[in-house]
């Protein structure tokens, strides 16, 4: 695979009443119809947080927006976006979505896309998932059973890292669970020519 330079992420600021979002903005990259996808798909699942979070009525509401690069390398462009919305209450709410890109293409790719067709990457997962439960000894609100077919995920230092929303399998207090999986321990199931193969090892 020929070197692909990381691209250049920069933070937009975007403000309206009670709120303030910092946004990336993408740039750089060897395809500038590819920049424009990302950067509108990035925008997108921004202004879709806005959207969940709901009403700012509230005298007290406030909300801010982040982002983390998780990886930038390779080709491949993966990040988390982070909406903090505080409506009253005991404590607010964060919501957060991760996009996984090509850099080449702008291509965003869905956690079914990083396997290989029909292969039982929901299972693996599940059970690897379940693993780290008990070796980490995480308190879950019900026995966990497996991960969505389209679990939210980033990549991250060779590895897949799925993760879960506020209540969808821990209590508040743990906040986000985030459980990483080496890409080398899915090799035989990766889809080597999408975001995941890139980043198995010696590739």
């Amino acid at each position: 695979m020929a070197f692909q330079s990381p691209v250049i992420v920069q933070s937009a600021r975007a403000a309206f009443p009670k709120a303030e979002l910092w946004i990336p903005y993408v740039s750089g990259g060897p395809n500038e119809n590819a920049m424009k996808r990302i950067n509108e798909s990035i925008r997108k699942a921004a202004q879709q947080l806005v959207d969940e979070q709901g009403s700012l009525e509230d005298p007290r509401a406030e909300m801010s927006g982040y982002y983390e690069v998780k990886t930038n390398e390779r080709d491949i462009l993966s990040l988390s976006l982070f909406n903090y919305t505080y409506s009253g209450g005991t404590h607010g709410l964060t919501l957060q979505v991760s996009l996984t890109f090509r850099v080449s293409t702008g291509h965003a790719y869905s956690l079914p896309q990083l396997f290989k067709p029909g292969s039982a990457y929901v299972q693996r997962i599940s059970e690897m998932v379940n693993t780290q439960i008990q070796e980490r000894d995480i308190s879950t609100l019900e026995s966990f059973r497996t991960i969505r077919p389209d679990q939210d995920y980033y990549i991250a230092d060779r590895s897949i890292v799925v993760y879960f929303a506020l209540y969808e399998l821990t209590p508040y207090a743990y906040g986000f669970p985030y459980f990483p999986i080496s890409a080398y321990d899915l090799q035989d199931i990766v889809n080597e020519n999408g975001p995941l193969g890139a980043m198995v090892p010696n590739n």
